[in-house]
C-alpha cells in the first residue's frame, strides 16, 4: 500500500500551482501542493527521474539532504493526507450505513448510486456522514 501510496504521489510531481491543504487531499491538489515546492528539487537532483516506477519519489528521498525542507516537509505531508483521503473513502459506508437505510431505501448499491441517494438527501443526512463524504473527497 505504502508503495501504491508513493506511486501515485509520484504523479503529483507536474501541476505548477500551489493549494492550501485540507484535512485530506486528492490527488489534483497534492500535485499543486508538491509541483510548488518539491519543482527545483526536482530540475535540480532528480532530471533524469521518471513517473514510471516511482523513480521521483524514490529520488527526492535518496537526496533527503540535498532537497530543500519545504520540499521534504511537503512531501511527508501530502504522503499523509493522501493516506487519510484513502482511509476516509474505506470509512465512509460504514459511517453513512445507518443514513443510506433511512434515505436511500431501494436504491441499488453500487457504481456509486448510494453516495449519489446521500448527496441528494445531504440536508437530512447526518453530520457525521456528511462529514465523512467530505473527508472522503466525494463533494
Amino acid at each position: 500500500m505504502r508503495q501504491l501510496i508513493f506511486a501515485l504521489t509520484a504523479g503529483v510531481l507536474l501541476a505548477t500551482t500551489p493549494s492550501a491543504i485540507a484535512q485530506t487531499v486528492g490527488f489534483a491538489d497534492a500535485i499543486k501542493i508538491l509541483a510548488a515546492s518539491c519543482g527545483k528539487d526536482i530540475e535540480s537532483h532528480c532530471k533524469s527521474a521518471t513517473l514510471a516506477n516511482n523513480e521521483i519519489m524514490q529520488c527526492l528521498e535518496k537526496n533527503q539532504a540535498k532537497v530543500s525542507q519545504k520540499c521534504n516537509a511537503d512531501r511527508v505531508t501530502v504522503v499523509a493526507l493522501i493516506q487519510e483521503r484513502l482511509a476516509a473513502q474505506a470509512a465512509a459506508p460504514k459511517i453513512c450505513e445507518r443514513d443510506a437505510a433511512q434515505y436511500c431505501k431501494g436504491v441499488k448499491p453500487g457504481a456509486g448510486h448510494i453516495l449519489r441517494c446521500l448527496l441528494k438527501a445531504q440536508p437530512s443526512v447526518s453530520q457525521k456522514c456528511n462529514t465523512a463524504i467530505d473527508l472522503a473527497g466525494y463533494r
